[in-house]
């Protein structure tokens, strides 16, 4: 994928495709900015800011900024206009997001975009959540332990889609494990970890 201005990516999921793209990108000029606090993904004025100071900095070679957001506050995105109609020399700003929608008007006049979006399909997960054995959970886990980090996530995924269609019902803090368990995997949590404390939350749901 070569990337000659500045462009917008709207994508499924934000982490997939920064996996996909960053091997494609010169690693000593490239900088990610996006919100590292835990369950956020809201693109700040500090995110911004930040953005902003990064592409002041002189460089010979051409820079990619990836200005990453599931949701970009209009604030911070009022305060890139200037800078992304008149980048500094040999600056590219990527901005990557999940939702055409977050994004200002003025914001997508001034960048290229590329929707990327595609319909999911959940691969069925195998065992039955509903019948779920202790055993059944070992043995899984046992074959699973090398799973990688993509795999972990298409897996969460499909975990969480089987049990919607069995109609098995979480609490609020169930629901959180679930969405805290890609953003555990992606700050090196082992994924067979991350995996294990779902599996086994919904054993000890099933047995109460």
């Amino acid at each position: 994928m070569q990337i000659n201005n500045n462009i917008i990516f709207i994508c499924n999921d934000i982490d997939v495709f920064l996996d996909d793209l960053l091997p494609k990108l010169p690693k000593h000029y490239t900088r990610i900015i996006r919100n590292e606090e835990k369950s956020k993904d809201e693109f700040l004025i500090a995110h911004a800011q930040a953005a902003i100071k990064e592409a002041y900095l002189a460089t010979n070679e051409t820079k990619y900024i990836l200005l990453c957001g599931q949701s970009f506050r209009k604030e911070a995105q009022n305060s890139l206009l200037k800078i992304l109609e008149e980048s500094p020399k040999n600056i590219l700003f990527v901005m990557i997001t999940t939702s055409k929608t977050s994004l200002l008007p003025t914001i997508m006049s001034r960048m290229s975009y590329k929707y990327l979006k595609t319909k999911k399909i959940f691969a069925d997960f195998e065992l039955d959540l509903n019948k779920i054995t202790i055993k059944e959970v070992y043995d899984f886990l046992k074959q699973n332990q090398r799973i990688s980090k993509l795999e972990a996530k298409a897996l969460i995924e499909s975990i969480f889609y089987k049990a919607m269609k069995q109609k098995i019902k979480f609490s609020d803090k169930e629901l959180e494990t679930f969405s805290n368990a890609s953003k555990l995997i992606e700050l090196n949590s082992r994924p067979i970890n991350v995996i294990s404390v779902i599996l086994l939350t919904i054993l000890h749901k099933r047995n109460k």
